[in-house]
């Protein structure tokens, strides 16, 4: 659901830059007491963690793509939507200008699509499911896979309707279509938002900002998240994810092409040109580093000076 460049007008891009810088500002005020800024390696770990999952396209019917988006399993393993923000945020800012993944001038669309809407429906969600369900911790992969889901499904409405406003697509002929094939897309968010945190409460419960545990060190998470993205990366569908399948039945695919604005960067597209394969792998590490160190550094400097 990377919007590029292209896709979304000056008005749009602009309204929704404003939009987000704010709600980041916002959640970077918030996040200081917040339980997943205070355990600063928890928060890079998610960061990169997401980052290397998102490079994983799965297939989906007709042709189609998806990766994880991440919104719900970053508020719901950091314990805050604020915080679950500012981890989403930091893999798109990352994607944007060090891998040409999602549009320059579009980076306020998909910051507001997915660190904030994207986030705060799965947070609300998954909370709102808890309390039906009982509240049980048991429960809680259960309801945030719903809510994870529904979250993409949300996400790709807003992004639908950035489209019509910007004049790219009529929102009767773009809004069912981003809609449909994302609520595909959203039952593999689910199930794989799900997994992670029945894995998380069985073998890592101190990762979960419900368990007041003394971290147990980060070893394994650490290598994990490197075999996704130095390894597992290899293996990504190579269909066309959703918005680019939409974009693609409906003829404005041509707009991201004839205008981009991406930085130069060796890694453009997660590959390194003529190293094919050993290139995705190379990237991928260099990705998940890169959103481990900015997500650290950000939790230290929000830190409380007393925590």
């Amino acid at each position: 659901m990377h919007i590029p460049d292209g896709f979304v007008s000056v008005p749009v891009a602009g309204a929704t830059g404003i939009i987000s810088a704010v709600m980041i500002g916002i959640a970077l005020g918030r996040s200081r007491d917040a339980f997943g800024i205070r355990r600063a390696p928890v928060l890079g770990l998610t960061t990169a963690f997401i980052f290397a999952a998102q490079m994983i396209n799965f297939p989906v019917a007709g042709g189609t793509s998806g990766h994880l988006l991440g919104g719900t399993l970053a508020a719901v393993i950091l314990g805050s939507p604020w915080a679950g923000g500012i981890c989403i945020a930091t893999v798109l800012i990352i994607q944007a200008v060090l891998f040409a993944d999602g549009g320059i001038t579009a980076l306020g669309a998909n910051i507001l699509n997915m660190a904030v809407v994207g986030v705060w429906v799965g947070w609300m969600l998954t909370q709102t499911l808890q309390q039906l369900l009982g509240s049980r911790k048991g429960r809680l992969p259960l309801s945030a896979g719903i809510a994870g889901g529904m979250s993409v499904v949300v996400a790709a409405i807003a992004c639908a309707i950035e489209l019509a406003l910007s004049g790219t697509a009529k929102l009767n002929i773009v809004l069912p279509a981003m809609t449909g094939i994302h609520i595909l897309i959203g039952i593999g968010e689910g199930i794989i938002t799900g997994g992670v945190l029945t894995y998380l409460a069985k073998v890592r419960p101190d990762l979960l900002p419900t368990e007041q545990r003394k971290l147990r060190g980060f070893l394994v998470p650490v290598v994990a998240t490197m075999l996704i993205a130095g390894v597992l990366s290899l293996f990504a569908s190579a269909y066309p994810d959703g918005l680019e399948k939409v974009a693609e039945n409906l003829g404005f695919i041509q707009l991201g092409e004839n205008i981009r604005f991406s930085l130069p960067t060796p890694f453009a597209d997660y590959t390194i040109n003529g190293a094919e394969g050993i290139g995705t792998s190379i990237a991928g590490l260099v990705g998940a580093t890169v959103c481990f160190a900015v997500a650290f550094a950000v939790a230290q400097m929000l830190k409380p000076k007393n925590a």
